[in-house]
This record gives structure tokens, C-alpha cells and sequence, in this order.
């Protein structure tokens, strides 16, 4: 696929990704049958909730990750930028869209960390893309461009199988993985996009060494829906069966916590705001990712970028969790994850 044809592909994705998320609109998810135990006698102060949280050796501002969303195009560049500025400046974790389109393209994105050199600053690989004998040193390239402080590795076997330059060649990822566990400098986050970590391959991760997931599940962004949009038309009946294929975003985190007790995750999959944040905590998580929402906040309809209104929206997200804290009579979101229930 020529260097053209790659960049219309990602800036399409951008597109189709905010269209979906505004024709469904989604009003419900299945976190609204989760109610958290409701504490009518808080003997708290709201103000001095401590919703601080620890990820990746690094005490962050508050229990939010901004998830990988997109790169590799000039359009890419400037959501990141915009994007890590915000970040680093409420200190909460960022995440990266893949890099391999700059990479390959011989271009550096360690602007955005000389920029921000505090930020906390994840990379993204996908799964495919780090097997074989270059796996290695392409992930010590995306790893080493940024000065990672985790490089994300996310599988998508879905989105692949539609896209219409998807890979499917996917032997040979586990194996992949667990050399990046053993020998990359920083520590590896395996995510999945938008379908889910099931049970069984938590265990396999867990196996593997892996520390770090984020389960990514049904209920957000629809990257299956995405490419099966940009599909031929006469292709599409035989993937739309398969567009709502995945895991629910609790049964994910119900799984990965029971499986392992030990290993930090990360929830996604169609969180909107503080209070789901909140209930991910409750269920078993340590983190919570969001994408879409926030990119609908940073990004307006005519393509132009609003760094201040995504800080207002980041400002509200920390109010709700330190609200949800207090409401169930948490001191802290530490004390929070102690009540979960699974």
C-alpha cells in the first residue's frame, strides 16, 4: 500500500470513527445495570477525595488513561500533539495510535516528548506487526522514538479480518509478545480495540509475563463496523454477521480479574464519563481508557482542534469520580477498588 493511500485510510478511520459514534449516539451501555453500593452518611469532605492513582511507576492526577486513537498522518500529528499537551498537562496518562506508518516512513515523533518531557506517554504497536526477526527492534524503535514509559501492543483480529487491506496472517503474535516482556527496556500493554480480552487469553498473557492489559471491549469505537463501511459492497454481507462479535465490558473485566489477581488493568470499551469510570474501578479495574468521547471534545465537525474545551471535558470526567468516591463513601479511589465486587 503506497505512503498516499495508508494516510487516507488512517484520516478515513477519524471520520468514520466520529460518524459512528454520533449516529449511535449511544445513550445506554451495559455499565448503567451497575449501581454502586450508595452511601447516604459519607463522613467526607468532597473536595479531599484522593482520586490520585498509580500506573506505571508514576503517581498520575487521576485513574484516566486517553487511549491510542490514530497516527502516522499529518492530520494524526496534530490530534496527538494537541492531545499530549492536554494530557501532560492534567498529568494523566496518553496513549499513542500506531506508529508503524511514521516509522516506516522514516518520521520521528520524539517532538511530543521533548515537548512534554513529564508527560506519561505510552507507544502502540499491533500484534502482527512485531513478529518475525524485525519484531524486536521495531518495538525498541517505536519504544526508543518517544522515550516510552510502556509500549502498547493491541490486537485486532477482527478489524483485520474486514479490512480490506487487513492482516491475516496472525501466527506467531503470543510468542512475539513474550520476547518484548523479556527484552524491550520498558514494560508492554497488551490491548485489545474495541472487541475484548476474553478469559482464556489473559491467562495466555499472564503466562507470557504480561503485567499490563487493557481489555478494550464491546461498547465503544466499532473498528469492525469502520471497515466494514470502507468494504466493497459486495463483500459486506459476508462480514456483517460478525460486526457486533466480542466481549461486554464487564464480563472482560469479570474474567481478567479472576484470572489474574495481580496484573494491572486497564477498561475500555464505550466509557463515558466519571461515574462509569468509577463502576470499571468497582468491578475490578485499576484504570479506565476513553477515546471517542474525547476526541468528539477536542475535535469539532470542520476538523478544527479545541485543546481547551478536551481540559474542561477531563476537568468534569475528575469531578464525577471524586463525586462517585464520595457517594459510596471512598475516601480515596484506593478505597474504592477495595469494595469491588467480583
Amino acid at each position: 500500500m503506497s505512503e498516499h493511500s495508508a494516510s487516507q485510510r488512517k484520516d478515513a478511520h477519524l471520520d468514520l470513527a466520529k460518524q459512528t459514534l454520533a449516529d449511535g449516539a449511544r445513550p445506554s451501555h451495559l455499565l448503567d445495570r451497575i449501581d454502586l453500593p450508595y452511601c447516604a452518611l459519607p463522613e467526607l469532605d468532597l473536595p479531599q477525595i484522593d482520586i490520585t492513582a498509580r500506573f506505571l511507576h508514576r503517581q498520575l492526577a487521576a485513574p484516566l488513561l486517553i487511549t491510542g486513537m490514530t497516527g502516522g498522518t499529518a492530520r494524526a500529528d496534530a490530534l496527538n500533539a494537541a492531545l499530549v499537551s492536554v494530557a501532560s498537562r492534567h498529568n494523566i496518562a496518553i496513549g499513542l495510535g500506531s506508529q508503524r506508518a511514521s516509522l516506516e516512513a522514516g518520521q520521528s515523533q520524539h517532538a511530543l516528548r521533548k515537548a512534554h518531557p513529564k508527560a506519561c506517554l505510552i507507544g502502540n504497536l499491533g500484534g502482527v506487526q512485531i513478529t518475525g526477526k524485525a519484531g524486536l527492534a521495531l518495538a525498541e524503535r517505536a519504544a526508543g522514538d518517544i522515550e516510552a514509559d510502556a509500549l502498547a501492543i493491541h490486537l485486532n483480529p477482527l478489524q483485520e479480518a474486514i479490512q480490506p487491506e487487513g492482516d491475516h496472517d496472525w501466527q506467531g503474535v503470543e510468542e512475539a509478545i513474550g520476547r518484548l516482556v523479556d527484552k524491550l527496556a520498558c514494560p508492554i500493554i497488551v490491548k485489545e480495540v474495541g472487541a475484548g480480552l476474553s478469559a482464556a487469553v489473559v491467562r495466555r498473557l499472564y503466562a507470557a509475563g504480561v503485567a499490563y492489559i487493557d481489555v478494550a471491549a464491546r461498547g465503544g469505537t466499532n473498528w469492525a463496523l469502520i471497515e466494514w463501511l470502507r468494504q466493497n459492497p459486495e463483500k459486506q454481507s459476508l462480514y456483517k454477521p460478525f460486526l457486533s462479535a466480542g466481549i461486554d465490558l464487564p464480563d472482560a473485566l469479570a474474567g481478567a480479574r479472576h484470572i489474574a489477581p495481580d496484573m494491572h488493568i486497564i477498561a475500555s470499551g464505550g466509557i463515558r464519563h466519571g461515574l462509569d469510570i468509577a463502576k470499571t474501578l468497582w468491578l475490578g479495574a485499576d484504570m479506565a481508557g476513553m477515546a471517542g468521547g474525547l476526541l468528539q471534545s477536542l475535535e469539532d465537525d470542520n476538523g478544527q482542534l479545541h485543546p481547551d474545551r478536551l481540559s474542561d471535558k477531563i476537568v468534569e470526567i475528575q469531578e464525577q469520580i471524586r463525586l462517585s468516591c464520595f457517594l459510596t463513601g471512598a475516601k480515596s479511589v484506593t478505597m474504592l477498588k477495595k469494595m469491588q465486587n467480583y
